[in-house]
């Protein structure tokens, strides 16, 4: 009997919000409870009709079953390992996970960022995780600090011009 290799952990940093945690959540069990008993039902139809070898219908079911599965020991595996972060750390003069960062370049434009865990950046416009090159670069820096960061088009120097820890539990713009 073959053995099979262990599952390693997924890589990147294991913090989330809690908005983050739930939506991740919200995903496997609709993935669990909803989708894969439809596809499910499909194949079994699909494969009532006879013939497998020449049926779509069932091929391309036995595949979306294949990466409903893995999705769902992904999100699993995930979620055992994540840590919530709910509150502000003790320094908040200082950038740390689910902080508002204000940064201002060399012409002068401002954008504003949070920094966020790798499984929850694609949530909202400005969110950036903080295993990106920007993420690292700002992590433990205060106001007024300069950071440089290695982009495509060449290094960038950015000014801290604001922190800010909002409540983790909820996003700028909704209640």
């Amino acid at each position: 009997m073959a053995r099979v290799p262990p599952v390693s952990a997924p890589p990147g940093s294991k913090y989330i919000t809690p908005e983050g945690a739930r939506r991740l959540r919200e995903e496997l069990e609709r993935l669990w409870r909803e989708e894969r008993p439809s596809v499910c039902r499909a194949v079994t139809a699909a494969a009532a009709q006879g013939d497998r070898s020449e049926n779509a219908e069932y091929t391309y079911g036995k595949r979306r079953l294949r990466e409903i599965d893995r999705r769902v020991r992904f999100l699993r595996r995930r979620l055992d390992g994540m840590v919530i972060v709910d509150g502000p750390p003790a320094d908040p003069a200082r950038v740390f996970f689910g902080a508002w960062v204000v940064l201002e370049s060399a012409d002068g434009s401002r954008t504003r960022h949070r920094i966020v865990g790798p499984d929850e950046f694609d949530l909202s416009p400005g969110y950036i995780s903080m295993d990106s090159p920007l993420g690292k670069a700002l992590m433990r820096k205060s106001v007024d600090d300069e950071v440089t960061v290695e982009a495509p088009g060449g290094s960038r120097n950015l000014l801290i011009v604001a922190i800010e820890y909002e409540s983790l539990t909820r996003s700028p713009g909704r209640s």
